[in-house]
Formats: C-alpha cells, structure tokens, sequence
C-alpha cells in the first residue's frame, strides 16, 4: 500500500528502531599520562650540584698539590744553595727550620693526596649513582611509549569494533523494516 518505503529513499520507516546516534565516551578521547616519578628530577638536579662540588674540590686539592709541589722545589733549591754556602752556626738554625718547614709541608701533600683519592671514589661513585638512574628514568620513558602505544592499538580496535556493530545494527534495522513490508504486502 501507500506510503511504505524503504530506508534510504526518501519514504518513512516502519517497525525497526533505525540507526541510533552514535555515543562517543569522551574519556578514552584524553592522552593517557604516565606519571613519572617527580623525584627522579629533583635527585638528578642534586647529583649534578654534589658533582660540581666535587669536581670543585678535587681541582682545588689539584692546584693546591701543585702549589706546594711548586714551594717544595723552591725550598730545595734554596736548601741547596745554602748547604753550598758552607757550614755556619746560623746555617744551622736555618737547617732546622727549614727541615721543619719541608716536613710539614710533605705532611700537607700527603694530606692532599689522601684526600683526592676519596673524592676520585666519591665522584666515581657518584657517577654510577647517576648512570643508575639515568637508566631508571629511559626504562620508565620506554614503558610509558609502550602504554602509549599499546593504548592507540586499543582504541583503534574499539573504535572498529563499535563502527561494525553500528554497521550491523543498521543492517538488520533494514533487514527488520523490508521483512515487515514484505509481510504487509502478502497479508493483502
């Protein structure tokens, strides 16, 4: 009779419920964010100023060893010329207070030299220290792409699957409005 038609040529729908509007979640819309550990930055800021300190040291005792390297071999030549000059009562004084002041000197060399040895092992240790969180950090980056990506293979997969079941719904709300008119027209 008049005024069946079908879905798609201009003519009113019967029976089938029809396309639906399509619902989008907004949520899976937003980018995933992977928080990384905000301490990790502020360590790394703190490694590098315990670094700077001290490679400052280590350069400070550095020039303080050559300071006194430099003053030893001046006190050696000195001791030689006076020990040319030939003995002499004040020359004695002058021996005591010289072997005195070399003594306290090589003491303060050795000092040095002890303590740069224990910044070496500290800045070498620091150096692993940093070298062990820089892996962290690549290692949590790496796993943060990885859920970044596995998460748009997921969405892409959601969105297909919902687009078909769409598709399909359309499918048989046609399918449902041509077998009613099909009835229709055999009833008559």
């Amino acid at each position: 009779g008049p005024g069946f038609g079908m879905p798609g040529f201009g003519g009113p729908s019967r029976g089938g419920p029809g396309i639906h509007p399509v619902q989008i979640d907004s949520t899976l819309l937003q980018p995933v964010h992977v928080e990384i550990d905000p301490q990790i930055q502020q360590v790394k800021n703190q490694e590098k100023e315990q670094i700077k300190t001290l490679n400052n040291q280590f350069a400070s005792f550095i020039d303080k060893v050559r300071f006194l390297e430099q003053q030893n071999k001046v006190l050696s030549t000195k001791w030689e010329l006076l020990q040319q000059q030939g003995p002499s009562a004040p020359r004695k004084n002058l021996d005591v207070i010289f072997e005195n002041y070399i003594q306290n000197l090589r003491r303060q060399l050795e000092s040095v030299l002890s303590q740069r040895g224990q910044l070496e092992s500290e800045l070498q240790n620091m150096q692993q220290y940093v070298e062990d969180y820089k892996t962290k950090y690549e290692e949590e980056i790496n796993r943060r792409t990885t859920a970044e990506n596995e998460f748009v293979v997921l969405k892409k997969d959601v969105d297909c699957a919902y687009m078909t079941k769409v598709e399909l719904e359309a499918k048989v709300g046609a399918l449902t409005d041509q077998i009613n008119f099909l009835r229709c027209i055999y009833e008559e």
